[in-house]
């Protein structure tokens, strides 16, 4: 007689308590707990990796494989901490080190909202990098020339925006490609401010003659019982761009899934014939969209140089862009989901100062984290994120 039997978990949810626990082996060795013996991260990893092989087993292959590599990262990790002085761990993980990671996400988390607006539309955004650069120059430029960082803020979302009025003719008027219209932003961007920069700042910029975006002081939160001190070291001195940031991302969230023209814009990044024959004009949504997308990835930029820095250098962007759309990517081109994906990069940029003073690792080595963690992301998402139907496909109205 055969008995009907039910699994106690999916495959995924057993995959899912593998990576749960190789973070745990690793988790267990930090801060507060800092417990000093190889035998927990052995045990708990081990456990990790039994997870993950039982994933693997009942055919979930992507999960699984994650769970038996978070457990052997968990044992090498914790190995790793405890050739670590308990002491040098706390100085690294401290409220700073939160504070810190929300302040590298900032530019990030701009600029993937902006890539999620052009997506969204139907138009690949390449050229984020570029107008991040932008916004980094002409903030400066603005401040300075002004004496004002509400100028420079200005300056750099109009140029920004500019610059990605120059993507959307080309993307959607020429119907050119829209990588390669990207990537020629970029370098346009990078040539542009290179010279400017060389050609206006000859003895460079000092961060005196800049005006700064202020600082927004939340002293009163250290007066909360119990959580207060931790509160007000995370979020009690925070540029306005931050909070800024927080803004953006929920009314991202309400424009596109809670209102009529997030709706537009989704319906011409996923079926533009159909938003056509109803009334819809798919080349002024996609315009609009790639223009948004441009003048707040000009917003990050000028967080860099005006909020974050005090000063502009060439190309300091550094690659911030193609980390903002794998973001788009990890998060699914959702506003919640992208802008958690740029906390996880910001806190790589966060931990690589403390990482080389206290633990003396090679800045060379610390400073590709965040590149890491990009390309881990998007591949452990890549072939499960569905992008926009429409994404990167010019359209012709008949």
């Amino acid at each position: 007689m055969n008995v009907p039997t039910e699994r106690i978990a999916s495959p995924r949810t057993i995959g899912g308590i593998g990576i749960a626990l190789g973070i745990l082996a690793f988790w267990l060795t930090l801060p507060p707990w800092t417990l000093r013996s190889l035998v927990v991260p052995l045990v708990v990893g081990i456990a990790a990796c039994l997870f993950g092989v039982a994933a693997l087993i009942q055919g979930e292959r992507r999960i699984g494989s994650f769970g038996v590599a978070a457990g052997v990262l968990g044992i090498a990790a914790g190995a790793w901490a405890q050739s670590v002085d308990s002491e040098t761990l706390k100085n690294v993980l401290t409220a700073g080190l939160l504070a810190s990671t929300l302040r590298f996400a900032t530019p990030l988390a701009f600029a993937a909202i902006g890539g999620i607006f052009s997506e969204r539309s139907g138009v690949v955004n390449i050229g984020l990098e570029g107008m991040m650069l932008f916004g980094a120059f002409f903030a400066v430029w603005g401040s300075i020339w002004s004496g004002s960082w509400v100028v420079g803020l200005l300056m750099a979302m109009i140029f920004g925006g500019v610059l990605a009025l120059v993507h959307a003719f080309f993307s959607i008027h020429l119907r050119a490609d829209q990588i390669v219209s990207g990537f020629a932003v970029n370098l346009l961007a990078l040539g542009l401010t290179g010279y400017l920069f060389s050609a206006i700042y000859k003895d460079g910029i000092s961060t005196g003659d800049v005006s700064r975006v202020p600082q927004v002081e939340l002293h009163f939160l250290a007066h909360i019982p119990l959580v207060g001190t931790f509160l007000r070291d995370v979020f009690g001195d925070l540029n306005l761009l931050v909070w800024l940031m927080f803004l953006v991302v929920i009314l991202a969230y309400i424009v596109l899934f809670k209102t009529t023209i997030g709706l537009r814009i989704r319906s011409v990044g996923e079926h533009p014939r159909a938003a056509d024959t109803v009334g819809i004009s798919v080349y002024a949504i996609r315009y609009a969209a790639v223009i948004v997308s441009g003048v707040l990835a000009a917003l990050g930029g000028a967080f860099l140089s005006i909020g974050f820095t005090g000063t502009f250098e060439k190309n300091m962007t550094a690659g911030r862009g193609f980390i903002a759309l794998a973001a788009v990517i990890f998060g699914k081109w959702r506003p919640g989901w992208a802008s958690a994906a740029t906390l996880l990069f910001g806190f790589g940029f966060a931990l690589a100062g403390p990482l080389q003073r206290e633990a003396d690792i090679s800045a060379n080595l610390i400073s590709t984290v965040p590149y890491v963690l990009t390309l881990i992301a998007v591949a452990g998402v890549i072939g499960r994120s569905i992008p926009p139907a429409a994404v990167g496909r010019p359209y012709v109205k008949q």
